[in-house]
């Protein structure tokens, strides 16, 4: 690690940080803006509309697959060979999409991003991590992981904005270049840190297999279900609970976005000053809470919610479900500390394989049951979370190693 001297003196927020935070961002924009460019993309390529948002469950499978696979294939790699080299081909195959003559050939370029963000995400974690003071370890984790909730906020509507105002294919030229800043900041400001802890295989795959550590992954997974679901079916919820239209949405969306890059940046603080096991339940508690009060609301208002009210409400859901993100990693970093590269891949699988449940749980609730059934079944998955992660965590702190 760093030493609190080294620290100082590259500032309070170094070059190697700042790329690490471009790669997430590009990683998340890449991942999300395809929604916002679908109509032209299967206009242009002539495929359905349906053919074409496969291209976001695929790369969302192949991500989730390949992620705790290569974190454990290149454990034996150096972090900022690995990172760079990853993150190197990330950004030609956004650039080759841009200029993708067909749509299978831009599906093929999809699963080459996919499995190339695959490694780059968790190996940003890691280095960010190894990088750090002890004293910043999950401030710095927590600004590692802002970068995805900004591609929310920033990235997806720049890219979208990109993509209508002039191509689908702009939109990954965007990506693209975000990808050549991360590169070049990282040739100069990212410190090699050789390989990771030289812990066997067997021993590294028994870190993974280990109770405390596939807890984490499944709460990982309980609570993307109930938070994505939320997030995916926003607009039928906020149409259901407020009557609001399109306009209102947009705002609200954006609230919700804020908030969670700023809940990622607080919970990485907050893991810091109070523990990682402190601030994962408090984070949960809250979004739980969040999803409670929207549910209340249904009931209480029958679709004419106030619509502050409603507002408060996603901003504490987006905030606090957001801030579940670092103290997460860092828990699971010390419960592994001889695979944690690969301890987060594998949470990040969990992440994205929640994300695919959520849309479709949510998609089976929603014809029957309206929006409203919607942030129930979102809050009971949020509770289930809670239980299974306060019965772990009293079992296996974040203090203790994995067995």
């Amino acid at each position: 690690m760093l030493t609190d001297t080294t620290q100082r003196s590259a500032g309070r927020f170094p070059g190697w940080l700042l790329c690490l935070l471009i790669a997430t961002f590009a990683v998340g924009t890449d991942d999300f803006v395809i929604a916002g460019v679908l109509p032209r993309i299967a206009n242009d390529l002539d495929v359905g509309e349906a053919s074409a948002g496969q291209l976001v469950s695929v790369f969302s499978i192949v991500y989730a697959v390949s992620a705790p696979v290569l974190a454990t294939l290149t454990a034996r790699l150096p972090r900022r060979i690995l990172f760079c080299g990853a993150l190197f081909v990330f950004t030609a195959a956004n650039v080759a999409a841009a200029f993708a003559p067909s749509f299978v050939v831009l599906m093929v370029l999809r699963i080459v991003a996919a499995v190339a963000a695959a490694t780059v995400t968790p190996v940003a974690f890691a280095l960010a991590a190894s990088m750090s003071p002890a004293h910043r370890v999950g401030r710095n984790i927590g600004l590692v992981a802002a970068g995805l909730t900004m591609a929310l906020v920033a990235g997806v509507p720049a890219g979208t904005w990109i993509g209508t105002q002039w191509s689908w294919r702009g939109s990954f030229l965007l990506v693209a270049a975000l990808g050549v800043a991360a590169i070049a900041i990282a040739s100069t400001g990212l410190r090699d840190q050789g390989t990771a802890d030289p812990v066997p295989l067997r021993d590294r795959l028994r870190l993974l297999g280990s109770t405390p550590v596939l807890i984490g992954v499944a709460g990982t997974t309980l609570g993307g279900i109930g938070g994505l679901m939320t997030y995916t079916y926003i607009a039928p919820i906020v149409r259901d609970l407020s009557g609001a239209g399109s306009g209102t949405l947009a705002i609200l969306i954006g609230v919700t976005g804020i908030a969670g890059a700023v809940g990622t940046a607080v919970g990485g603080r907050l893991t810091d000053r109070w523990g990682a096991d402190r601030t994962l339940l408090l984070g949960l508690k809250g979004q739980v809470a969040a999803s409670a009060a929207l549910t209340a609301f249904g009931f209480a208002w029958q679709g004419n919610a106030p619509l502050p009210l409603t507002a408060a409400a996603f901003a504490l859901w987006g905030f606090a479900g957001w801030a579940f993100n670092p103290p997460m990693n860092a828990r699971l970093l010390a419960l592994a500390p001889g695979a944690g590269t690969e301890a987060v891949a594998l949470n990040t699988s969990g992440l994205y394989l929640g994300i695919a449940l959520g849309g479709g749980i949510g998609g089976l609730v929603l014809p029957h049951h309206g929006g409203g059934g919607v942030v129930l079944a979102a809050t009971v998955f949020g509770v289930l979370t809670v239980g299974l992660l306060t019965a772990s965590i009293a079992r296996y702190p974040a203090t203790a190693r994995a067995a």
